[in-house]
């Protein structure tokens, strides 16, 4: 039963490391942007980091979606043995 929950987190960091980096990426970069130049408008930092995450999970959606799939056919099909 470890070994499940060691494997559903790894899975849950696997596929959410990709959108939560390029949102951390485009965050720090719209940050700086900010401080060198001095404009304050919460709107610049949002709507950059929503459209570059959205643009990643369009890309890597088919993935991620593969991905939590396999495991849970893997689940369901080891389930009597998860059982004992």
């Amino acid at each position: 039963m470890e070994a499940l929950a060691r494997d559903a987190l790894w899975l849950l960091l696997v596929v959410a490391a990709p959108v939560l980096l390029a949102g951390l990426a485009v965050a720090f970069a719209i940050s700086l942007f900010q401080a060198t130049t001095q404009i304050l408008e919460p709107t610049l930092s949002f709507v950059p980091k929503l459209v570059v995450m959205l643009l990643v999970l369009a890309a890597l959606g088919g993935w991620m979606g593969g991905q939590l799939a396999e495991f849970a056919r893997t689940l369901l099909t080891d389930f009597p043995a998860l059982l004992e």
